[in-house]
């Protein structure tokens, strides 16, 4: 029987075209099985796509649950789904272990399942998962030891909140074969990227165009994402008479995104929690400077400026936007491979041949 890696997670890609559904953890999933093609993948889906069925991404196997994040009696069902067709895998392939996207509803049910079956499983720290208030922390009971992180940000928030160490760090990562070659002009001085929700705090973002204006009347910015505050968002920009320096792009496909850092000076990320953002990766691979509140990692990043607060984020935008010798080279933190090959080495990696790598 083949040897299998069981991904289980929220959601997952509908198909190949679908690039905004969790971005970061569908490159990863594609260049692990691109690392490693020996070895067998296949992603258990428990909310999205939103209709059951079973189908092929990038060549490997996911079965979506259709749980369509209904809670109740309805989730309840999901879970007896999922458990079923874990059941079906076990009996059919050979289950090298188990990988939880978050530590959420996923990961309870893989973690009961891997302990019934004697299964290796780890848990990844994504982000919010580690913020108090996580109901699973208490059902599932990790020590650590199946717990990877995907920052040291993370690490030291769920020791604060759970007084549990996670034994591994994984960090964020980047796929650099995403980007193309550009020399374009950086005509846009400052980028938001992200969902518009109140975490990520863009009315932050919109604050600081109002006080850069004051000295730099044509100041450009765009802003890219979707999401229930847009429209406040919107209005706040009308209020302060941002109309012209302010570009509401919506939601745009990855590599858009990617385009659209690489024409930027500065990606402002005003956030209030991240675990580890890959649009920050992005961006720095860009050449695009980063302002943001979180440092995610305890070694500092070249082009990473991190402020304490909403003064010191317009100043530091201010100061890098006059500043003609500030350089836009790419810097490179962690290349998505290098992530593929820490986690497979979790699951005795180094036994299963690797892809050549021209």
């Amino acid at each position: 029987m083949r040897k299998t890696l069981v991904i289980v997670t929220p959601g997952f890609p509908k198909d190949e075209a679908d690039s905004t559904c969790m971005p970061d953890r569908q490159i990863f999933v594609r260049i692990l099985k691109e690392t490693y093609r020996d070895l067998n993948i296949v992603v258990l889906a428990f909310q999205y796509p939103y209709e059951a069925c079973e189908y092929r991404w990038n060549g490997i196997k996911v079965i979506a649950l259709g749980g369509k994040n209904k809670s109740g009696l309805y989730r309840r069902m999901t879970w007896l789904h999922a458990w079923r067709e874990l059941k079906n895998i076990h009996s059919e392939y050979n289950i090298i272990g188990l990988l939880s996207f978050w530590l959420d509803e996923c990961a309870f049910v893989a973690d009961k399942f891997a302990d019934k079956f004697k299964l290796k499983h780890y848990i990844w720290l994504l982000g919010q998962d580690a913020r108090p208030g996580n109901k699973y922390v208490y059902r599932i009971m990790p020590n650590g030891d199946n717990l990877i992180a995907l920052s040291d940000y993370l690490v030291n928030e769920f020791n604060k909140n759970y007084g549990v160490t996670a034994q591994y760090v994984v960090p964020g990562a980047i796929d650099t074969a995403l980007f193309k070659p550009s020399s374009a002009e950086r005509d846009i001085d400052i980028l938001g990227v992200g969902s518009l929700i109140p975490l990520k705090q863009f009315e932050l973002f919109i604050e600081t165009v109002k006080f850069l204006k004051d000295y730099l009347p044509d100041i450009k910015a765009v802003i890219c994402g979707k999401g229930p505050e847009m429209q406040a968002l919107k209005d706040l920009a009308i209020s302060y008479q941002l109309e012209k320096n302010i570009t509401f792009k919506g939601e745009l496909a990855h590599p858009e995104i990617l385009e659209q850092m690489q024409r930027s000076k500065i990606l402002l990320h005003p956030s209030k929690y991240e675990g580890f953002s890959t649009v920050l990766l992005e961006a720095l691979y860009a050449g695009a400077h980063v302002v943001s509140f979180f440092k995610p990692m305890e070694a500092a990043f070249f082009h990473h400026h991190i402020v304490d607060n909403a003064e010191e984020m317009n100043s530091k935008v201010l100061e890098l936007l006059n500043n003609t010798d500030r350089g836009h080279q790419p810097v490179l933190i962690n290349e998505m491979t290098q992530m593929a090959e820490s986690i497979m080495n979790l699951f005795d990696g180094p036994s299963y041949k690797k892809a050549a790598i021209s």
